[in-house]
């Protein structure tokens, strides 16, 4: 019998040439266990959170209104037995992008046991938003009136379907335009809002009897007016300014962006929040992060 001795450099060439058969075998293996975690991860979001959309219509405006509910099936479980009513998210898009480009936010709501429901406002046969400068909003009220309508009937509809849930203490989430209808809705119904989070709204001011997070760009083509944003401290606003486009906050965008605004949205909704309609614990459904998405947290 022979016996092998290998030399420092030997060692040093076997732990990181990549053509050794050795090292080639470990990357196979990792890459493989890397899919594998990966598939496990969307297995998991896929089983736990359902999603149902409906096209809904309006008759009293003759509008089709199409929305897309997302739930944990726990929870829609529990609150269908009775045991729990789940607190309810309204995510209301930006102007060009779809009620259904917004993903990362339902699925982030109905994990933390939200019922999240995500409204389409536009319509194909809708006039194109247009700027009108020296009037309310540069002219875009009606389009906010719109939007409020929209997300009234929207409750009303979906309450039927799941009556399960707290439809008179709402959290308004919105991206551009979407996050000035939140404000809109929030200013002209300020006992139905919780809480409204905008990702970069430009033209209603952020201001009202109730907590507000503001998710802002870096983009010089996208500027809010004048008045929206407060300026120095304020108790009841939060800004989170961003290195990220205006245009990136949606599933269009980059997972870091994503990432991070699911981190902040974690801390604002669990501070300070002691009643039973809190965020519910998430450990009961166990989805692993995705491969890579630690080292992307911890490079923030």
């Amino acid at each position: 019998m022979t016996s092998e001795v290998m030399t420092p450099g030997a060692k040093e060439s076997l732990r990181f040439h990549p053509k050794h058969p050795v090292a080639r075998r470990i990357l196979a293996a990792t890459a493989i266990l890397a899919v594998l975690a990966t598939a496990a991860y969307f297995a998991a979001v896929t089983w736990g959170i359902s999603h149902q959309t409906f096209l809904l219509y309006d008759s009293a405006r003759q509008r089709p209104v199409e929305v897309d509910i997302a739930m944990r099936r726990d929870v829609e479980m529990r609150a269908d037995a009775g045991m729990t009513t789940m607190p309810v998210v309204i995510i209301n898009h930006g102007n060009t992008v779809r009620f259904n480009e917004y993903s990362f936010l339902s699925n982030f709501f109905a994990g933390k046991g939200y019922l999240a429901i995500c409204i389409q406002h536009d319509l194909a046969s809708d006039a194109p938003l247009v700027t009108k400068k020296g009037e309310p909003y540069v002219g875009r009220e009606p389009i906010y009136k719109r939007g409020m309508a929209n997300i009234l009937f929207a409750i009303h509809e979906v309450a039927k379907r799941e009556p399960h849930a707290d439809y008179k203490r709402l959290i308004l989430v919105g991206h551009s335009n979407g996050g000035d209808i939140a404000m809109y809705f929030a200013e002209k119904h300020p006992d139905m809002v919780a809480d409204v989070i905008t990702l970069d709204n430009l033209r209603v001011p952020l201001q009202g009897a109730f907590r507000i997070l503001t998710f802002r760009s870096k983009d010089p083509e996208f500027q809010p007016d004048a008045g929206v944003v407060p300026q120095g401290d304020s108790k009841d606003v939060t800004v989170v300014n961003t290195k990220y486009r205006h245009t990136d906050m949606s599933d269009r965008g980059p997972n870091g962006l994503k990432l991070s605004i699911e981190e902040t949205l974690s801390k604002f909704l669990n501070k300070g929040k002691g009643s039973e309609l809190a965020p519910v614990n998430t450990d009961k459904i166990d989805v692993p992060p995705p491969p890579g998405v630690q080292a992307k947290k911890s490079a923030q």
